[in-house]
């Protein structure tokens, strides 16, 4: 369901309205003033990447080039990951938890203890 963004001339606010479809923007009302005199505003779009196209566009751990290759971090962990299936290891289920928190933007135990 898309959200619109509106500008109200009553009470001189932007409003975001969900939608659940393109006509019902024209019924909407200000959830401040109750105006129903909303001029609609062209506003920007985003969009999710997978992880596969990040990892695509970042290359390979260790050999990239690119500065910020840890900047993303679904790239964390994935010298790790590699390295493990080079060697032909199944890598421990504490150390892919720690991964996936990581990822998540939860720091591991120790290094939240040197913080």
């Amino acid at each position: 369901m898309p959200i619109y963004e509106f500008y109200c001339p009553g009470c001189r606010r932007k409003v975001s309205v969900l939608s659940k479809s393109v006509s019902a923007s024209s019924q909407s009302r200000c959830p401040d003033c109750g105006s129903r005199e909303l001029k609609r505003l062209v506003t920007t779009f985003s969009y999710r990447r997978s992880t596969k196209s990040v990892w695509d566009s970042s290359g390979e751990p260790g050999t990239s080039a690119k500065a910020d290759f840890y900047k993303d971090p679904r790239n964390i962990g994935r010298w790790t990951e590699k390295k493990f299936c080079e060697m032909g290891l199944e890598m421990p289920d504490r150390v892919k938890k720690q991964i996936e928190a990581a990822r998540e933007g939860e720091l591991p135990g120790e290094v939240k203890e040197t913080l």
